[in-house]
């Protein structure tokens, strides 16, 4: 790996590499604190202090990539006298392929977010409030070893259709469509899991609405090949939801690359092309203002075959009877 590292350095121009902690940082190899420097010939070195990271830097350096992440400060610590370049220029394409053992940290990690969304199924929902259930949601996290909640999303009947919305003391009640979704960062890889509940029975209609999403998610997983555009899946799932006359009130994102972040390549909105080892989110969603909405979400990674679904749980529409 750290070959093909100092082969996309000299594509860019990189004299040198420094990172701080970040995904960036995790795909190296970092733990911990620290700053990690790779030079075209020497060791990828870890050092304490952006004063040893720079004097590991050749006097001769022109170019230096910096982590994304870098705060001015420690630029500024650095010291350096050269052109600052985005060290994502170097790692983003080669963190777009997963090797086979990231794709099984992956695999852990959805599966660890499944867990949590299998045993929500168990809890008593009725009477109780959006924060109290997302607080109960995080601490079965914790109990998955999850390193890093990210989002703990739960939202009760006109809430659904707040794409972005952040639980408060709205009571759970009986007749309750529920959007829950828990998003977090495992052994330094990242998964999201949504499903969309009910509470006794689901509203009048939210059926007929919710097998649209469903349909779409289809459809998105359908197009997780290789050779085919990174953008198609979120394409198709458009394309069903807006086939089905819930265009106007389609979520505004349906797909996107996940892995030490997550939120990366391959890009819907790049002319990316699908190759095995490629992960994304499917993330369909319908939100009608004011009545209720419907979103799932699963990662999926790209195989030599075609799609490979890493969260397994059924994306059904669950009715819990408390």
């Amino acid at each position: 790996m750290i070959e093909d590292v100092r082969a996309g350095m000299a594509e860019a121009g990189a004299d040198a590499l420094v990172l701080r902690p970040s995904p960036d940082f995790r795909y190296l190899g970092g733990r911990g604190g620290g700053y990690l420097v790779l030079t075209p010939d020497g060791p990828l070195s870890t050092v304490a202090a952006p004063a040893e990271a720079a004097a590991l830097i050749p006097s001769s350096a022109r170019r230096v990539a910096v982590d994304p992440e870098m705060r001015a400060s420690e630029l500024f610590a650095l010291g350096l006298d050269t052109e600052l370049m985005l060290a994502s220029a170097v790692l983003a394409p080669l963190r777009l392929r997963k090797r086979p053992e990231e794709v099984a940290a992956m695999r852990r990690a959805a599966s660890a977010a499944d867990a949590v969304l299998l045993s929500a199924r168990e809890l008593a929902w009725f009477g109780a409030t959006e924060r109290a259930m997302a607080f109960r949601l995080r601490a079965v996290l914790a109990e998955t070893g999850c390193e890093d909640v990210i989002s703990v999303v739960v939202a009760a009947g006109e809430h659904t259709a707040v794409a972005a919305h952040t639980p408060c003391d709205r009571v759970i009640n009986p007749g309750d469509a529920l959007l829950v979704s828990v998003c977090g960062r495992w052994d330094g890889y990242c998964a999201e899991v949504a499903r969309v509940f009910a509470v006794a029975e689901p509203p009048d209609d939210f059926e007929a609405m919710y097998s649209v999403v469903l349909s779409a998610q289809h459809a998105a997983l359908e197009a997780v090949r290789p050779g085919v555009p990174a953008a198609e899946p979120a394409r198709i799932a458009r394309e069903v939801i807006d086939g089905s006359g819930y265009g106007h009130y389609a979520a505004g994102r349906q797909a996107r690359g996940i892995g030490l972040s997550p939120e990366e390549g391959p890009r819907p909105a790049s002319d990316e092309v699908f190759s095995p080892g490629m992960t994304v989110c499917l993330e369909p969603g319908i939100f009608l203002p004011e009545l209720f909405g419907a979103r799932v979400a699963d990662v999926v990674v790209c195989g030599s075959r075609g799609p490979e679904p890493l969260s397994l749980s059924s994306p059904s529409l669950h009715v819990m009877d408390r």
